[in-house]
């Protein structure tokens, strides 16, 4: 069974920096893509960031340049480093992969902006 939990959401100012991390089990992490949604609310969740199995990075367009996203195969774990957030990336965040055509998500972790 597969498992992912995020952690690292918090309060911050506008400007201000945080760092999520979601730790896998139940799979041959380094053979599987994972990516990092959002979901405020009122609004459909939508894609933050994705890194593939080789290292290879894609973002949403309001997030390039601000976020990070990277993996430790060792640790089995996926990283979202955010500087520069704004108000409006006030919402929970999910860790996401898909294994054998199953998509599985964390619980969430919640990131406040205040501005």
């Amino acid at each position: 069974q597969v498992h992912l939990v995020e952690s690292g959401g918090g309060l911050v100012q506008a400007g201000g920096s945080l760092r999520l991390s979601c730790v896998a089990s139940g799979m041959i992490f380094s053979a599987n893509a994972l990516a990092w949604y959002r979901q405020a609310p009122g609004k459909q969740r939508e894609l933050v960031a994705r890194i593939s199995r080789d290292g290879n990075t894609n973002y949403a367009d309001s997030e390039k340049g601000r976020f990070t996203i990277s993996r430790d195969n060792v640790k089995k774990t996926v990283y979202l480093q955010m500087n520069s957030l704004k108000p409006e990336d006030t919402a929970v965040y999910y860790c996401n992969t898909n294994v054998r055509d199953y998509s599985y998500w964390g619980q969430g972790t919640q990131v406040t902006v205040s501005s």
